[in-house]
């Protein structure tokens, strides 16, 4: 259990890899599986432009959200992005004792150390893969919050592990912004109303490549929702937002997800072989999202070396539970992977590793 918030920096994302580098870098940092939305997506964009003279209407986009997951509407928010509602999370609960699981995406610990929360980590071990121990999380926190599948290990928890967690007077936050991504989403607790103080959050970023748009939502009980949604500014999601979370609940939207899932499946697995072939490499085996975790020695330097030669790796040291030694790969296409894994054994050479 650990409280210290000074040797990581929570801030720091995986667009400061190849920010400024206008192109220049294969982009492996950052975990949006498109580079750009799919034309109809685009076009739907695009449409509801004619409607930017009225404020922002979310009734129909909520309704939408609520349908695919089976839910009543006053169980949806929508927000800003994942981040936003992170950010609610921290400044409208009455939170006293909040605890974070690590390594996961640190916004969430930011955001609660931004709103004045002293936050307690528990930090999963590598040296078994990362699994979800139920019984390290403190039985007196009051807010718990983890990620499945988890940014950066690439680690799928089992539901019913998640759900030991829930307890009278604690809410339990699941950052599902990856779920998508995994086929079928068999551990996914998005839809479920049985488990208490359950609070699931998605991101419409990483599948459908919509990261400037900002376009999240939170799955809860309907008085969570609302007091979140008192915390909001109004209008906090913009009308070209809305469309495009309307658009991908559409059975449509959905089936070309799974599409995509499936094949990620079969281009992380060929980028797992890969790596496999490096001695110098380690990778968490039980990956499942659209990124990799690795380490290696000099990780830092192999990173710098990669830079060089064309690629730009997430470094892993800001992540609490990691240090200098670990690098986040992003999934890419067959022949993107291959030209890596060239680049990758050039820099082990260069660097001893």
């Amino acid at each position: 259990m650990s409280t210290r918030a000074d040797i990581h920096d929570l801030g720091h994302h995986g667009d400061a890899e190849v920010r400024d580098c206008s192109g220049a870098l294969v982009d492996l940092a950052v975990n949006v599986r498109a580079g750009t939305p799919p034309a109809w997506l685009r076009a739907r964009i695009a449409d509801s432009m004619t409607g930017l003279a009225a404020y922002p209407d979310g009734r129909a986009a909520r309704a939408a959200v609520a349908a695919r997951h089976g839910l009543p509407v006053e169980r949806v928010l929508l927000t800003a992005g994942a981040a936003e509602a992170f950010v609610l999370l921290a400044r409208a609960l009455p939170v006293r004792r909040p605890v974070v699981v690590h390594p996961q995406f640190t916004e969430p610990e930011a955001a609660l150390r931004d709103a004045g929360h002293t936050v307690r980590r528990v930090l999963l071990r590598a040296s078994d893969g990362f699994p979800l121990d139920p019984a390290a999380v403190p039985e007196d926190a009051d807010l718990v919050v983890l990620g499945n599948p988890t940014n950066p290990t690439s680690v799928l928890h089992p539901a019913a592990t998640i759900a030991s967690l829930a307890r009278p007077g604690r809410t339990l936050v699941v950052d599902e912004a990856f779920m998508d991504a995994v086929p079928g989403e068999p551990e996914a607790l998005a839809g479920r109303v049985d488990v208490p103080g359950l609070v699931v959050i998605r991101s419409l970023t990483k599948t459908w490549g919509l990261a400037g748009l900002r376009v999240g939502y939170v799955l809860a009980a309907p008085d969570t929702v609302a007091a979140l949604e008192r915390a909001q500014p109004l209008w906090p999601v913009s009308t070209p937002a809305l469309a495009a979370a309307e658009a991908c609940m559409t059975p449509s939207a959905l089936a070309e997800a799974e599409e995509a899932a499936c094949l990620i499946a079969v281009e992380r697995r060929h980028l797992l072989a890969g790596l496999a072939e490096f001695e110098e490499v380690r990778v968490v085996p039980a990956a499942t999202a659209p990124f990799v975790l690795l380490r290696t020695d000099r990780a830092d330097a192999v990173r710098t070396r990669l830079r060089s030669l064309g690629f730009a790796a997430r470094r892993g040291d800001t992540f609490p539970g990691l240090d200098e030694r670990w690098l986040r790969v992003a999934v890419r296409d067959r022949a993107t992977t291959n030209r890596f894994l060239q680049a990758l054994d050039q820099a082990l050479v260069a660097t001893g590793s």
